[in-house]
């Protein structure tokens, strides 16, 4: 279902831009960065919903999938919660979206013993099975990889302002000149 969200929203970005002519949306990448907030924010929603909601995961699913080497294991959920929220927020931002992303892909990476526990010891999300590791592995690579594709960390420099790094010339300042950022 979240591959679902994360296309469907990055589609959708991408035909705002496309078709509406909206600047924002104007590159793949970043329409991109948008569609993974879109799943962010619904994946995040799990981790604070309460435990006798059964029609979606919820806080009490989300503490069975940490492994049991973490310790405090529900403090952990709200907290990967609220880092996924800060991610979603920081990848809309052109100021921050490069560093959300990187942050965003480290967490995906600290979060994958979580899914592979979660397979392995057969705990259930809403009633339903966690998504198998054939399956879920990939996902999790593809969700790195749109976290730094997208944000502008890896992959070329589309939707990057041409000047990053430089400074204007003869500005005196030794700050980098003022350009808007392409997206």
């Amino acid at each position: 279902m979240t591959v679902i969200v994360l296309v469907a929203a990055t589609l959708c970005f991408r035909l705002l831009g496309a078709a509406l002519g909206l600047a924002r949306f104007a590159t793949w990448r970043v329409s991109a960065a948008h569609g993974l907030a879109v799943m962010l924010v619904m994946t995040a929603g799990a981790h604070f919903v309460p435990s006798d909601v059964a029609f979606m995961p919820n806080h009490a699913d989300m503490v069975a999938m940490v492994p049991p080497f973490v310790p405090f294991p529900a403090l952990v959920v709200y907290l990967t919660g609220l880092l996924e929220l800060a991610g979603a927020v920081g990848l809309v931002i052109p100021a921050t979206r490069r560093a959300a992303g990187i942050c965003l892909a480290l967490l995906f990476v600290l979060m994958l013993p979580a899914n592979i526990h979660a397979a392995l010891a057969g705990v259930t999300l809403a009633g339903e099975a966690a998504t198998p590791l054939w399956q879920r592995i990939p996902e999790q690579v593809l969700y790195i990889g749109v976290a730094l594709w997208g944000a502008g960390a890896v992959g070329g420099r589309e939707g990057r302002t041409a000047s990053a790094g430089r400074t204007g010339a003869g500005s005196g300042s030794g700050r980098p000149r003022a350009e808007p950022e392409r997206t």
